[in-house]
């Protein structure tokens, strides 16, 4: 033991810890700011992804994820949530009372995700399906009381400056009761404004789409390929311009599905949210410094995969075993968990069973990781 405290060189030792704790900040000060894409499903909840693997065409996007976790939905007010108390939860990180847009219990205005990183020289977009000033994007830039308030909340996304936005909502912007065309605001504050279709954007310019009076139509309807190609858009405007990223899409009528009772249009509407998913999943093979999480606000319908029944020539019903059907509850939210799914760096991060609220803790902390602070 003697002889070999003898033959240690201490001083070599110290300088070769230096020289490796310098070389480790050095590396963190050189690490890129993490991109985020969060999409929501609204409405979705376990059934409605096991949708994507009886009745899509091929293996859906969801199976790709090693990473799942689940999330509990209730709201300070109700344990049945709504979307705006659950997206509020999502984009806040505190739990809220129904029908809260980016306020706490006390209607007090909480900061969000989409605010915080832009104060850190992030970027930011918005996806939906349906008005921009709904409950679900609504949640992550404006401050009111009741997600009715959708004059109010228009007048909250002219101050925003979130750089892509993509939805529809209209008449919020330019039929007003008060009398104000919200359009030449934004026009005024650089904004490249198309009311008419999914135009290419201009990187210069900030890019605003506002495409329906107030929701789009849905995929029964023939609403197309919007969701994956506004998203696909985003993706090209953000990441040209050299800037880390937050982006949230929202599959919005996965919960229209579910209050409708039509597990037509739930199916639809889960396999154009998976064809979306698909498209970031592309983006991040090229873009490695990218975090996806998928979740839901809540489930809607009290959804279920059952068994196929059909009457045969007697009127007796008879199980077809290789079919299945969607069977609801009622037409409402329902407390059940919903899945989340996460790919990409520090997608470790959100495996487990948590609080809706905890997801925004989580994306803090793989931000944390790569060198952003938010709270």
């Amino acid at each position: 033991m003697n002889y070999f405290c003898k033959n240690v060189n201490f001083k070599a030792i110290a300088a070769f810890s230096l020289l490796l704790f310098v070389a480790m900040l050095s590396a963190q000060k050189k690490q890129k700011p993490l991109n985020v894409i969060f999409m929501i499903g609204d409405g979705m909840g376990v059934s409605q992804v096991t949708s994507a693997f009886y009745f899509g065409n091929s293996e859906p996007n969801f199976q790709k994820f090693k990473i799942v976790g689940l999330s509990e939905t209730s709201s300070t007010s109700d344990w049945v949530t709504d979307s705006a108390a659950g997206a509020t939860a999502l984009s806040t990180g505190e739990k809220t009372y129904k029908r809260a847009i980016g306020v706490n219990r006390d209607s007090i205005a909480l900061p969000t995700i989409l605010e915080q990183l832009q104060k850190k020289n992030y970027q930011t977009g918005l996806v939906s399906l349906t008005s921009i000033t709904h409950a679900t994007p609504a949640s992550y830039y404006a401050h009111v009381k009741d997600r009715d308030l959708h004059e109010d909340i228009a007048l909250d996304l002219v101050k925003a400056n979130v750089n892509f936005l993509a939805g529809g909502g209209l008449k919020f912007f330019n039929k007003r009761k008060d009398g104000k065309n919200l359009l030449n605001e934004f026009k005024k504050l650089n904004y490249n404004i198309d009311t008419l279709k999914l135009s290419k954007p201009i990187q210069n310019k900030n890019n605003f789409y506002l495409l329906a009076q107030d929701e789009l139509p849905n995929k029964v309807q023939g609403r197309g390929d919007f969701l994956p190609e506004a998203t696909q858009a985003a993706l090209d405007y953000l990441s040209k311009n050299k800037k880390p990223f937050f982006l949230m899409v929202e599959g919005s009528f996965i919960d229209w599905g579910g209050h409708a009772k039509d597990g037509e249009m739930m199916v639809k509407e889960v396999l154009d949210f998976d064809k979306t998913i698909g498209v970031v999943m592309e983006f991040i093979k090229e873009n490695p410094n990218t975090l996806l999480v998928v979740t839901a606000d809540h489930e809607t319908g009290g959804a279920s995969i059952g068994k196929f029944m059909e009457k045969d020539s007697t009127g007796k019903e008879k199980n077809i075993k290789d079919k299945v059907q969607v069977n609801f509850i009622d037409n409402q939210h329902t407390a059940a968990l919903v899945p989340v799914f996460a790919m990409g760096k520090n997608q470790e991060l959100f495996s487990g069973v948590y609080p809706n609220n905890t997801i925004y803790h989580k994306l803090a902390e793989a931000l944390k990781k790569s060198g952003i602070t938010i709270k």
